[in-house]
């Protein structure tokens, strides 16, 4: 069924058989009353009526009408189009429409026996002031000229109208047939306040509001914002609503404990108006959320313990409760407290409540250890000599750790810095219980001792007690041979650089002859020829062994020459004489000469 252009068409298919009806009407439907339309079929006649208006058909092949699919008024969606092509399915019904009647059964009420609507008021008729804007066939000229278009303003909104055109010249004229447009709706106005807001919990409110008055166009869906009070223009949460036959709904998002402001927005597809005031709303208090669990100071016996208020308290916060290894510890509205007589570095078990009149939440659970302390004691560690050089030191793990072992750490002096230098030779994370020093002096006093270490410090052992073997010296120093008189020498020198073990005795050699073996450092040499060259070397010797030091070369200091100087003179000629002489017997030194002469010489005139 279609009415186009003031022709009211009804189209039968049946099996093959197609059966076509027109009923013309123009415009006299559009007088702003209501209009009956009736369809029939009887048998093999189809016919079509509205108020006095009747037109039929007979159509012998048609067959019996069964309708076993849902039935569609005002149109047909776009996905069964396709299916129906012949029909031409114009624009959709534009209009009101009321009291629907099947031969069967009673009038029937669209709003309820509908599966769906798209773009319907199911309320009632929009307005009834139709005959203003369609007035018979007295219609209204809009333009006169030779173009071939005109555009139309000052229409109402919403408001179908009927337009044809009439082209005419000197010998007559020709009309088209009347198409019909709609104009589009107006933008809502004077949009209501929410008349309700009725807080579901502290998320959600439910709004109620009454139906926009005015509105020109059908309401397409209404938009519910809440704002937050002293907060930006810009709203916090919204609900889009598509079924416009509710006049309630429910806007989620909120938090709880927040004033609010709800709007209400009704829509239209020329668009959107937002209620100008809005209504006002606090959320009630909620159970607190993210709440974080405790931390703490640690110390030996106390924890230091302190929380932070929950991220989002979603009211106010009426109390916290501590728990402790499962048992409540303390209750009140601080946010530190203090946990006592604890043991040494033991790990305890905390979770913290917070309350709002809403409801309480747990934070998650956390492990919390009291803070290391340096072990009680640490045994003395065992040392074992290897050979001169190389030391295996031992040892046992404390028996009260009290906390973390963290590493081991070996301190060594020895008898060369009179046990009061310490030196760290070993420090190591890996927890070892022996290490092998080595590189170590022969014959040399060691104390060592081991410190073990936690987060708390570390503990030190009393000190062992190890000689390393002995073996022969190294680094025998060079002698000092000092002579202040021309017959004797003053010889000294130092203790090796490395003794190796304990100094038995040092052995003085002078020209490859020993003649000192003691333990003294120095011997006195006399005797001696003036200016005489001697060699000197020292020798050390341990228990293991002797060693010899670098050879020394010296001499005495000089003495006046012994003996005489023989003198022989020949006569080279009237003015030259030639001397020789031979030298003392003990010159005592180096010597130089000198030749005294006495007597007339002669000069040149």
């Amino acid at each position: 069924i279609e009415l186009r252009s003031g022709m009211l068409n009804i189209f039968l298919k049946t099996g093959i058989v197609f059966t076509q009806v027109d009923l013309w009407l123009g415009l006299s439907y559009c007088d702003g009353k209501w209009n009956k339309v009736s369809v029939n079929k009887e048998g093999s006649v189809v016919s079509a009526s509205m108020n006095e208006l009747r037109e039929q058909t007979l159509e012998p092949h048609v067959q019996q009408l069964k309708v076993n699919s849902p039935i569609y008024v005002g149109g047909i969606p776009p996905e069964i189009q396709n299916f129906y092509k012949e029909l031409g399915l114009e624009q959709g019904f534009g209009g009101c429409m009321k009291d629907v009647k099947f031969t069967r059964g009673a009038v029937v009420n669209l709003a309820s026996v509908s599966s769906s609507a798209v773009r319907v008021n199911l309320d009632g008729c929009l307005s009834t002031d139709s005959a203003v804007n369609c007035r018979g066939n007295d219609s209204i000229l809009v333009y006169r000229g030779k173009e071939q278009g005109v555009y139309e303003s000052g229409l109402q909104p919403f408001t179908e109208y009927l337009y044809r055109v009439v082209a005419s010249n000197e010998g007559g004229s020709v009309s088209s047939l009347w198409t019909h447009v709609r104009t589009r709706e107006s933008v809502p106005q004077n949009v209501p306040t929410p008349s309700r807001v009725h807080s579901i919990n502290g998320y959600s409110v439910e709004v109620t509001w009454d139906k926009p008055a005015g509105v020109i166009g059908v309401i397409e869906k209404y938009i519910l914002k809440a704002y937050e009070e002293d907060g930006p223009n810009v709203p916090i949460t919204s609900a889009e609503l598509a079924d416009t036959s509710m006049l309630t709904g429910i806007l989620t998002g909120l938090h709880p404990f927040t004033n609010y402001a709800v709007t209400l927005t009704a829509c239209t597809l020329a668009g959107c108006t937002e209620s100008l005031h809005a209504l006002n709303i606090s959320t009630p208090q909620e159970a607190p959320e993210d709440v974080q669990p405790p931390t703490a100071i640690s110390f030996p016996t106390v924890l230091l313990m302190s929380w932070s208020p929950p991220k989002t308290p979603n009211g106010i916060i009426t109390q916290y409760t501590l728990y402790m290894n499962g048992i409540p510890v303390y209750y009140g509205n601080e946010t530190k407290y203090v946990v006592k007589d604890l043991a040494v570095f033991m790990p305890h078990q905390f979770l913290l409540t917070a309350c709002t009149l809403a409801g309480c939440t747990n934070s998650s659970q956390v492990t919390l250890f009291t803070a290391q302390l340096p072990p009680s004691h640490v045994d003395a560690p065992v040392l074992t000599v290897l050979d001169s050089r190389t030391i295996y030191v031992q040892w046992k793990e404390p028996l009260e750790i009290n906390g973390i072992l963290d590493r081991y750490i070996i301190y060594i002096s020895n008898n060369e810095q009179n046990f009061t230098k310490w030196n760290a030779i070993y420090n190591s994370t890996e927890l070892f219980l022996d290490f092998t020093i080595q590189q170590l002096f022969p014959g040399t006093e060691y104390l060592i001792k081991i410190a073990a270490c936690t987060g708390g410090g570390c503990s030190l052992s009393e000190a062992s007690r190890a000689v390393t073997d002995e073996s022969t010296p190294e680094g025998v120093p060079a002698p000092k041979a000092q002579s202040y008189s021309s017959d004797s020498f003053n010889i000294s020198w130092t203790k090796p650089e490395y003794p190796n073990g304990i100094i038995t005795n040092y052995g003085l050699y002078m020209d490859g002859v020993l003649m000192q073996n003691s333990s003294q450092l120095s011997c006195y040499a006399y005797g001696l020829a003036p200016w005489s060259l001697h060699s000197f070397r020292v020798q050390a010797c341990t228990a293991k062994g002797c060693a010899l030091g670098p050879l020394v070369e010296a001499r005495t200091m000089e003495a006046p020459p012994e003996g005489t100087v023989d003198i022989f003179a020949t006569v080279d000629g009237s003015k030259e004489v030639q001397l020789k002489w031979f030298a003392p017997n003990k010159p005592n030194g180096k010597l130089t000469y000198t030749v005294l002469v006495t007597g007339l010489f002669y000069a040149d005139q």
